[in-house]
């Protein structure tokens, strides 16, 4: 981009030049070739990267494009002696082109931070009992692994021996880690969190999640159609028309009329070409994109190429995800159930002070509602965490046992089934059964705003999440989500995008909203790719094409609003050039517009058409 502009610059520079040598020349024979120096030097610095396409175009068969429509009508400018108008419809042209760089221009990174949760070695377990670090794909099903706290799961299998809690936000997008024990399934991309793990591998490295995880972004983005741009689309039958059309002029009239001179015909033919230049159009059409795209910014909303605020502005279907997007991806405590003779504040103060250790975002969330209470925790003793289950610890004289279903069981106590959804820690006092806390994650505040909003545009909400059912529905129904499917992995929400993508209309665009590296294979399959900039992952933003940079649900009304302003003017903006670019065509036919009169009618056609895409800006 700093080399286009400085090129422009230049180019400007030299025909600034080139006029005032052209003015200052004297009244001599030798002026001329002096004066056809000055503008063709500017000429050739303006349209040399042009002219260069034009030939390597025609050298692969594609003659008909606005590279060779340009080439022809400057040429046969400098041939009939309008050296300035030559250069200034390049000059303009280039101008154009900057402008759709600035739309369209900068194409979607690779997706580097996806490939960080590709594991490098297997801790292969030997027959004699050894452990040797190898190569994931050397690993093969019936083979057995250990996977040490802290290390990424190389491979599918099923737990052997140990128990642990594994992060698999990598693979399901939910921040809660997993408790897993024997018996257990394991899937590559998670991290073993604490306890040692002895896994029999099921599936080679090549078949295994993670490796289809990046397989599917792969493929999902080759899938998706690309818009070509407009102004390619409109030479490949404009061009040819314009040239037919130009020859015809200089040739037939001479042929059928004997009154008609040859060079005044042939002077209308290049008049005709030079008028026919698609200056105006190359302009417009990407400078209304672009101003939308800076209205959006604006907005919140980074919009990475036209062709998405043209999908935006057709969806039919939009996907989210649940957590992160719906939902603020933050657990607090939800409600405290004491079933003993515990208080609540009592119960809320044991269970922070026996969490107090712990940076888990279960711990975290006991602790954040303990100092919101303004409640004095103790120091806990005899910490003993009993991996999968929860922790056994002493606060203030008293023993504290707080964590799952299994923990009760495990110590005999029986417990209350707690039906709603969320996380449950149940709480036992000296062996007694003190209640349970309720921890869930919370609604984005304008999420119900946002999917309210686009079922009155007639837009069919789903959601797609990795997160349990119960906790899906009470989400979705809340915000009033059309359809929700639940406890999903990433080739999961592919296969259901799949499906929506082929019960849409032809015309109808699906969008997807996600924040999660498990989400950048719907985001690159879906027709718009929106990720959730502020909590969202760098992969899931990198494979979008839409990044909503403030978290808020509610932008995508935005998003949507905009892009139908800037379809409208761009479409007012397409039919007023074609409109004055008609009408100067027939003048120019008749003899009735010379080169300047071209070059001022498309100049003002780009000006107008430049304000009216400014006030896309405005919004």
């Amino acid at each position: 981009m700093k080399k286009r502009k400085r090129r422009l610059i230049i180019s400007g520079a030299l025909f600034a030049a080139a006029l005032v040598v052209s003015a200052v020349l004297p009244d001599e024979p030798w002026a001329g070739w002096l004066q056809l120096a000055a503008f063709l030097q500017a000429y050739i610095f303006t349209a040399h990267k042009v002219l260069f396409k034009a030939v390597r175009n025609i050298s692969y068969g594609k003659i008909f494009d606005e590279n060779f429509l340009m080439a022809v009508a400057s040429i046969g400018a400098f041939f009939i002696g309008e050296y300035p108008e030559a250069v200034a419809v390049m000059l303009f042209y280039q101008v154009g082109e900057l402008f759709e760089d600035y739309a369209v221009g900068k194409s979607r990174k690779s997706i580097a931070d996806l490939m960080n949760i590709r594991p490098d070695y297997a801790n292969l377990k030997l027959a004699d009992g050894t452990v040797e670090k190898t190569d994931p794909d050397r690993v093969k099903p019936g083979d057995v692994i250990i996977i040490r706290p802290g290390e990424k799961v190389p491979l599918d299998g099923v737990i052997l021996s140990g128990a642990s809690m594994v992060d698999t936000a990598a693979l399901t997008g939910e921040s809660v880690p997993r408790d897993v024990c024997e018996g257990s399934e394991i899937l590559s991309g998670c991290i073993n969190l604490n306890g040692l793990l002895e896994v029999g591998v099921t599936k080679e490295f090549g078949q295994s999640t993670v490796n289809r995880i990046l397989e599917l972004v792969e493929n999902a983005t080759s899938q998706k159609a690309r818009t070509e741009n407009f102004i390619t689309r409109f030479a490949a039958v404009y061009t040819p028309v314009v040239v037919i059309t130009a020859v015809l002029l200089a040739v037939v009239p001479p042929l059928v009329s004997e009154g008609a001179a040859f060079a005044d015909w042939l002077y209308r033919a290049l008049n005709f070409l030079v008028v026919s230049c698609p200056c105006a159009l190359v302009i417009s059409v990407p400078l209304g994109f672009f101003g939308g795209i800076g209205a959006a910014s604006k907005a919140g909303v980074l919009v990475k190429g036209s062709n998405y605020l043209e999908a935006a502005a057709h969806a039919e279907y939009v996907v989210m995800d649940k957590t992160g997007t719906l939902t603020k991806g933050v657990f607090e405590v939800e409600k405290i159930v004491p079933c003993g003779g515990l208080s609540a504040e009592e119960m809320l103060c044991l269970a922070a002070s026996a969490e107090g250790g712990s940076n888990h975002p279960i711990s975290l969330s006991l602790l954040r509602a303990a100092g919101e209470a303004g409640l004095e925790l103790t120091t806990a003793e005899n910490v003993e965490e009993i991996a999968g289950h929860g922790l056994s610890v002493d606060v203030s004289g008293r023993h504290v046992l707080a964590g799952n279903g299994r923990l009760m069981e495990l110590k005999g106590i029986s417990y209350e089934e707690a039906c709603e959804p969320g996380t449950v820690v149940h709480i036992a006092v000296d062996g007694s059964y003190a209640g349970y806390i309720l921890i869930a994650d919370q609604l984005k505040d304008d999420a119900a705003m946002a999917v309210g909003g686009l079922k009155e545009a007639g837009i069919r909400t789903v959601m797609l999440t990795g997160d349990n059912s119960t906790a899906a529905e009470v989400v979705g129904k809340t915000v009033g989500i059309d359809q929700i499917f639940a406890e999903l992995l990433p080739e999961d929400k592919v296969i259901r995008v799949e499906e929506l993508l082929a019960a849409k209309s032809r015309k109808g665009k699906l969008i997807f909203v996600g924040d999660g590296i498990n989400d950048a294979p719907v985001l690159a399959r879906a027709d718009v790719g929106v990720a959730m900039g502020g909590l969202g992952s760098d992969a899931a933003i990198e494979a979008a094409d839409v990044v909503i940079m403030q978290d808020e649900p509610s932008k995508l009304l935005d998003l949507m609003q905009i892009a139908k302003k800037t379809l409208a003017v761009v479409r007012q903006n397409i039919v007023f050039a074609l409109g004055v670019k008609l009408l100067v065509l027939i003048l120019s036919a008749l003899g009735f517009a010379n080169m300047w009169a071209a070059v001022f009618a498309d100049v003002g056609v780009s000006m107008i058409a430049i304000i009216n895409s400014m006030r896309l800006l405005k919004e």
